[in-house]
């Protein structure tokens, strides 16, 4: 699950899906990340990508975790790797990572930081840990009880595109 529905505030309103970092967009950074999962599903605005299952968060805006809620609609498999569109450093190793740990795991960053954006989960955990309402919840709040494995992230896989300093980065 790709969580690509954020309003890119920081980056002056800028859809950072279509953000160019190396040439690629950074919808195609997360893709190729999971391009092996047997089913990817993308929570944003719905673009001329084939392959793969468009949803929005409800309402559009609502935050993370209710991207999560409505990814987790599609979602068959026992397993979801969830990840932010806007972490370019995040690659299919970077996942293969944190799927052999065995058990729900999240990307830690240099300083410590869990990147709640960089996990994986159990779906039935998952989707019983997301509070009625989603609009707004904090994702430390709501995964952090799921006690994931913390998977030290390599050089630069942790750092994220939130404001223009961050791509120019």
């Amino acid at each position: 699950m790709i969580l690509a529905g954020g309003r890119g505030s920081r980056l002056g309103g800028v859809d950072k899906a279509s953000v160019e970092v190396g040439g690629r967009t950074l919808l195609a950074h997360a893709l190729a990340a999971v391009h092996a999962a047997g089913r990817v599903v993308v929570v944003g605005p719905a673009r001329d990508v084939a392959g793969v299952v468009w949803t929005r968060e409800e309402p559009p805006g609502g935050g993370p975790v209710a991207g999560v809620a409505a990814g987790l609609a599609h979602v068959r498999a026992s397993v979801v790797v969830v990840l932010a569109v806007d972490q370019p450093g995040v690659t299919s190793s970077t996942v293969e990572r944190l799927l052999d740990v065995g058990r729900p795991a999240v990307l830690v960053d240099d300083e410590g930081r869990r990147q709640w954006l960089a996990g994986v989960w159990r779906t039935g955990e998952l989707r019983a840990a997301l509070p009625a309402d989603p609009r707004n919840a904090s994702m430390r709040f709501v995964l952090g009880p799921l006690r994931p494995v913390e998977v030290a992230a390599l050089p630069g896989e942790a750092r994220d595109v939130d404001t223009p300093d961050d791509l120019g980065r």
